[in-house]
Order: C-alpha cells, then sequence, then structure tokens
C-alpha cells in the first residue's frame, strides 16, 4: 500500500463537517499562488476535508479569490495584514477567530499570521502561520529567507506568552527548510537554515510528524528537474504530547492542485481547558 493510500482523509459531503469537542484538526498547505479558476477548485477540495483549521500559504498577493472561494463554503478568513508578494492566511470553520497583530516579524510580515481560536467549548488554542521565502534570485540569493527567519526565530521564546491562550499552540506552515536528520541528505542547506528549525525545538515546540513518525521518509515538495523529495512544509506544537495524527496528504499535489503537498494534525485539547 502506498503512502497515498495510507494517507487520505475521507472525503466529506458538502455541509458535513462538524467540530468534535477535544480536538483541533489543523490543515497547512502550499497553493502555490494558484489563478482565480484553480483557486476554485483548491476550496472545493479544501471544504471536502476533514479539517476545522486552515493555514494556507504562497497565497496570491491580496488574497481576494481565496477568501471568497473559502468564505463561499462557510470558512472564516483571516488573511496577513499588509502589501506584500506572497500572504499567509488562517481560515476556520469551528470557534471564533481573534487576530493577535502582535505577532509580526519585523521583516516580511505578510507572511505570519497568528490568532486565537476561541473554541465553543470555552479553550483557546493558539495557531501561527509561517511562509518562509524560497533561496530568491541570484541577486537576492537567501537575503529575504535569511532576514525573515531570524525575525521569527525572535518571537519564539515569548510567542506562547504573546498567544495567551489556554490550549495548545500550533505553528505551521512552509519553511522552506529540513529537518537536519532529512533523508536524502541536502547539502545546499547552511547550518543556519538548520538552525531556524532547531530554534523551534529550543523554544519548546516539538516537530508533530517527527514525534509521531520518527523513522519515516515522507516530503511534501520535490523538485522540477532532479525529482528528489524535500520535508518543506512543518506543524510544530507546544505541548508537543497534544499531536494525535499527522501526515501528508499526497492527492493535491499528484493532481495538479499545487506543486505541494498538503499536511493535516489532529491536536488534542486536554479536558482539563475545557
Amino acid at each position: 500500500m502506498s503512502s497515498d493510500d495510507r494517507h487520505q482523509l475521507s472525503p466529506l459531503q458538502p455541509g458535513a463537517h462538524h467540530a468534535e469537542p477535544g480536538r483541533v484538526r489543523v490543515l497547512t498547505w502550499n497553493v502555490q499562488h494558484a489563478s482565480p479558476a484553480r483557486t476554485r477548485r483548491q476550496a472545493e477540495w479544501l471544504a471536502a476535508q476533514d479539517a476545522d483549521v486552515l493555514v494556507l500559504t504562497e497565497v496570491a498577493p491580496g488574497g481576494h479569490a481565496l477568501t471568497q472561494a473559502l468564505d463561499d463554503h462557510g470558512f472564516i478568513v483571516h488573511p496577513a495584514d499588509g502589501a506584500g508578494d506572497y500572504l499567509t492566511l488562517v481560515a476556520s470553520r469551528i470557534g471564533k477567530q481573534q487576530p493577535v497583530p502582535e505577532i509580526r516579524p519585523s521583516h516580511l510580515p505578510h507572511r505570519c499570521v497568528a490568532v486565537r481560536l476561541h473554541l465553543d467549548e470555552g479553550p483557546s488554542v493558539g495557531v501561527v502561520g509561517l511562509y518562509v521565502p524560497s533561496r530568491g534570485p541570484q541577486e537576492r540569493r537567501n537575503v529575504d529567507k535569511r532576514a525573515f527567519q531570524d525575525a521569527v526565530a525572535k518571537l519564539l521564546p515569548t510567542l506562547a506568552d504573546d498567544l495567551a491562550v489556554t490550549g495548545p499552540v500550533v505553528i505551521t506552515g512552509d519553511l522552506n527548510v529540513v529537518d537536519p536528520g532529512h533523508r536524502p541528505h541536502h547539502a545546499v542547506f547552511g547550518r543556519w537554515e538548520y538552525d531556524f528549525y532547531t530554534a523551534f525545538t529550543d523554544a519548546g515546540y516539538g516537530d508533530a510528524f517527527r514525534h509521531l513518525h520518527p523513522d519515516t521518509v515522507d516530503h511534501s515538495w520535490y523538485g522540477r528537474r532532479s525529482g528528489a523529495g524535500y520535508r518543506f512544509d512543518h506543524t510544530f506544537c507546544s505541548p508537543i504530547g497534544a499531536v494525535t495524527t499527522c501526515f501528508y496528504l499526497h492527492q493535491p499535489r499528484t493532481t495538479g492542485l499545487s506543486d505541494h503537498a498538503a499536511m493535516t494534525a489532529t491536536i488534542a485539547v486536554p479536558a482539563s481547558t475545557l
């Protein structure tokens, strides 16, 4: 049985989504700056997934087409503030979103969005979406990537205090880095890029996928020419024990909805916070 066969969510009938007390299902996906037509197809696919919260990265500038398409499917959408190139947004169909604008990196702030999600049962969960720039063109190779990573890393030590939620904190998105033990090893990554990955664990956020699948090789993006796999999309959580499932969904990548797989994680909200 292939990874794609094992790791699929059961599609929902229109209007069939319902929240389950005690857990939040978070799905992150790089939507590859889709055209309005592809955006509508992406929204249809997303609405059919059993996800409560979406964190979408590489959203086309402005994000209007995706915001409207998700709104048509019953999601409440919060895009990152400000103008910029590609945006990050959070969308939910449970609870109530409260933006946390003070969580704002000093460089490319539109690529980071943070919300408190107040659940109907009472607790609140922190959700932070990130889209780290790629290495960039030759004349600006790694300039924006490194500056954004440094700005985000400075936020991590106080992130939980700034969010001030009663439940877990989830940080997720396309980080454009791989973990130090990544297979295969890619020599192109520098120490500073691995340091960005470890900044999350140093701040108390565990890698959800590695926590549940310490030896599994899976990738969310493949090189167009080389075909080599990269695990660029990540979900970090604190406490890491709150993560009960985490895996990649390859169907949107293999069907051409994006060049990235989606990633889904189920986060338990402890009964003590309900």
